[in-house]
C-alpha cells in the first residue's frame, strides 16, 4: 500500500525519532525524550493492537526480589551486580509511581510473601540463615529496617496446605498493569507523541539522513531509531544476547471470601500468584520446560497449565474447586545475566531491552536511561 501525499506529509513526514515497541520501556523512552526535546516529532510503532508482549500480560507485582531469588542470583552474579540490580528495580518502581501516580496504578503496598513447601526445606534453611544479611544489604538501598520477616503464623490465615514456611517482604507491592499501561499510553499521547499500532516492522536500511523503516504496508523515514521490543528484540537485532521466555497465566472466577492478600512467590520466583478482585491470578512454570518456553509464540501447554491447576487445588486453595475464567501467556526478554541492555548499536540506532522478567519494576528507569543516551548524543 502506498501512502497518500497527505498521509506521508502529515503523519509520517519529518520524523525525528521512531521507537519500536509500545510497552513500558518503549513508551517511557518516548516520554522522557519528548520531555527533553519538545520540538521533536516522535512516533512509537508496535505490531500489536496492544503492547501485549509482557507489559499488559504480567501479574502486576511491584517487586525487587524474593529471598531465594536473590540468594540464587548471588551464585551466578557478584554482590555488586545483584544489589546494583535491586537498586535499579527499587529506583524504577519509585519513578513509575512518581510518573503515573499510585491512584492510576491501583498501587497497594500489601507486601510480598515467599512460600516454602516440604520440598523447599533446604532452600528455606538457607534463606533463614541469610535473612540478617539480606536485611542489611537491602536496607542500605531502601532505607527500611527488617524488610524480610518470618511469617509462618500467617499460613493458616491464608488457608494454604503443604506450606511449611513463609517469608514476608514488607516493601513489596502490587498494581494493575492494565491501568498502568492505559495511563502511560494516554500520558505519552498527551505530550504529543504519536503511537501507531498494527505496524509490523520488517527491517530498516540506513540512509543519508537516518533510517528508512520497512513495515508490512509502507516505508517510514526517521532520523533516529530506538528498538524497545524486549523478548522480540532478536527478530530485529539478531546480534543481541536476548532470549524470549514465555510466561503462562490463569485467573479464576471470583471466589467468595478469598483470604489471600498480597503477592506470593514460590520456587525461586518461577511461580507467582495474587488476589485480583477476589480472583486468584496464578502464573509461571517456565522452569518445568525451559526449552519449550524459550519462544516468541504465544500459547499454552498442558504441562504448565496442569501444574498450575495442581498447585492451585492442592496447595493454594485446598478443599476448594475454583473455576478457571481465563488463560493467557506473555513473552519476556531474558539473558544469561539479569542485567538490562541499553546501548548504542550504530550511528543513530539504539536499543533498550532484556528486562529479565522485572519490566514493571525496571521498565520506567530503563526507558529514561535510553532517553538520556539518545539526548546526550543528539
Amino acid at each position: 500500500m502506498d501512502l497518500s501525499f497527505w498521509e506521508k506529509s502529515t503523519f509520517f513526514g519529518d520524523i525525528d525519532l521512531v521507537v519500536i515497541g509500545s510497552g513500558i520501556v518503549g513508551l517511557n523512552t518516548a516520554r522522557a525524550i519528548k520531555e527533553k526535546r519538545q520540538g521533536w516529532k516522535i512516533a512509537v510503532l508496535d505490531r500489536g493492537v496492544l503492547p501485549y508482549g509482557a507489559s499488559t500480560r504480567n501479574a502486576g507485582f511491584a517487586c525487587f526480589g524474593s529471598a531465594s531469588e536473590l540468594l540464587d542470583d548471588l551464585t551466578k552474579m557478584s554482590e555488586d551486580e545483584v544489589f546494583g540490580l535491586v537498586q535499579r528495580r527499587w529506583d524504577g518502581l519509585a519513578r513509575l509511581r512518581s510518573v503515573l501516580g499510585d491512584e492510576h496504578l491501583e498501587y497497594e503496598p500489601l507486601g510480598g510473601y515467599e512460600m516454602y513447601t516440604q520440598a523447599e526445606r533446604e532452600v528455606y534453611q538457607k534463606c533463614e540463615e541469610k535473612l540478617d544479611y539480606l536485611n542489611r544489604e537491602i536496607g542500605r538501598i531502601t532505607k527500611l529496617d527488617d524488610i524480610y520477616l518470618k511469617k509462618d503464623n500467617a499460613i493458616k490465615d491464608f488457608g494454604f496446605d503443604k506450606v511449611e514456611h513463609l517469608i514476608l517482604n514488607k516493601a513489596e507491592g502490587q498494581l494493575n498493569t492494565g491501568k498502568m499501561m492505559y495511563r502511560l499510553l494516554n500520558h505519552v499521547r498527551s505530550l504529543g507523541v504519536d503511537v501507531y499500532n498494527g505496524m509490523s516492522i520488517l527491517g530498516w536500511n540506513q540512509v543519508q539522513d537516518g533510517y528508512e523503516i520497512e513495515t508490512a504496508e509502507f516505508k517510514i523515514k526517521t532520523k533516529l531509531l530506538v528498538v524497545a521490543t524486549n523478548g522480540f528484540a532478536r527478530e530485529l537485532l539478531p546480534e543481541l544476547q536476548v532470549e524470549p521466555g514465555r510466561a503462562q497465566v490463569l485467573v479464576t472466577e471470583p471466589i467468595p471470601d478469598l483470604k489471600i492478600k498480597g503477592s506470593f512467590h514460590y520456587d525461586k520466583g518461577y511461580f507467582y500468584f495474587r488476589n485480583v478482585g477476589n480472583r486468584l491470578l496464578f502464573g509461571g512454570g517456565r522452569n518445568l520446560d525451559f526449552a519449550t518456553e524459550k519462544t516468541t509464540t504465544f500459547g499454552l501447554t498442558p504441562l504448565v497449565q496442569n501444574k498450575l491447576e495442581e498447585l492451585l487445588r492442592e496447595v493454594i486453595l485446598p478443599r476448594q474447586q475454583p473455576k478457571i475464567e481465563q488463560r493467557w501467556s506473555g513473552i519476556m526478554g531474558l539473558g544469561q545475566t539479569k542485567n538490562t541492555i541499553v546501548k548504542k548499536i550504530s550511528n543513530g540506532l539504539y536499543c533498550a531491552v532484556r528486562m529479565g522478567g522485572m519490566g514493571v519494576a525496571i521498565g520506567t528507569l530503563v526507558g529514561e536511561e535510553a532517553a538520556n543516551l539518545v539526548c546526550e548524543e543528539n
